[in-house]
């Protein structure tokens, strides 16, 4: 695609250089200068790739809020006592300690304690719920009123949050079945143009009227000028971006690129349970009061 945009925008910037300095090289008639024409083409590519680039912005920025549900650091028991380490060094086995406030640091288990966790950036559900010894915890939800002891069984790349990040990002790099099929075409199309223009040319040189050379650049130029396939070769790839990090700053992730394109004929959506329809935090909407 950048091929045929430099070849279209090249070739109506010289022939009007020419046009402009030389016009008596040209056949009469076709004195014509197409300077707006390169200049729009190239406008529109480079809005195209502006436009691709905040839709990588946004992308990134939603991955980079599901990354911020992270810990930066965690309260491990070590040698007896209670240190704060970086997340890097927390070891699978490793004791760990959370105060009410605080969000678990990695997937854990719980081996002393008792308290209540906020699990809804999980489950959607608005309630939290009750942990005690024995019980599992994930990494980035919020520990409430009590303090807890869990032994890390998952930590880094292993962690529940780093999984859904990572499905997210590989929903986003995957390709969709249509974008299989654009880039099927862009890969004849350029070639095609390219050989249509170069027919072209060898037509009017051969059928066409004098003078032939002159003509036969008109022609074949503006077969390369009229064939850019900006939209083609940028629409796909950033209607995916715009749409799956739109997605994820909503709370909706996709599990893979099919996923996207098939919702487009979706009518129906099923869901288990109320509580993944919730904003995740409880609210008071009404307020009746009763006689004594």
């Amino acid at each position: 695609m950048n091929s045929l945009v430099a070849m279209g925008t090249a070739s109506a910037y010289l022939y009007s250089v020419v046009a402009t300095f030389l016009p008596g090289l040209l056949p009469a008639g076709t004195v014509n200068v197409y300077y707006e024409a390169a200049a729009v083409i190239v406008t529109l590519a480079s809005l195209g790739r502006y436009l691709e680039a905040r839709a990588k912005g946004r992308t990134g920025q939603a991955i980079r809020m599901l990354a911020g549900l992270q810990s930066k650091v965690a309260r491990v028991r070590r040698d007896g006592q209670v240190a704060e380490v970086a997340l890097d060094h927390v070891h699978r086995a490793d004791i760990l300690e959370a105060r009410p406030g605080e969000r678990i640091a990695v997937d854990g288990k719980v081996v002393e304690g008792d308290s209540w966790v906020d699990e809804s950036m999980i489950t959607g559900e608005p309630l939290p719920v009750s942990k005690t010894v024995g019980d599992r915890v994930i990494g980035g939800t919020i520990n409430q009123n009590g303090a807890l002891a869990y032994q890390a069984i998952a930590v880094g790349r292993e962690t529940m949050l780093s999984q859904i990040i990572r499905m997210v990002e590989t929903a986003q790099a995957g390709k969709l079945p249509i974008q299989a099929v654009v880039d099927r075409v862009t890969l004849w199309f350029v070639p095609i143009v390219m050989g249509l223009a170069v027919l072209t040319f060898a037509v009017w040189m051969i059928w066409g009227p004098t003078p032939a050379l002159g003509l036969a650049l008109v022609n074949a130029v503006a077969v390369l000028i009229i064939a850019c396939p900006c939209a083609m070769g940028l629409a796909t790839p950033t209607s995916i971006m715009v749409g799956t990090g739109r997605a994820a700053e909503l709370g909706v992730l996709f599990r893979n690129g099919e996923a996207l394109q098939s919702l487009g004929d979706v009518q129906v959506v099923a869901f288990d349970k109320t509580g993944t329809l919730t904003a995740g935090r409880p609210l008071l909407t009404d307020l009746i009061l009763t006689g004594p």
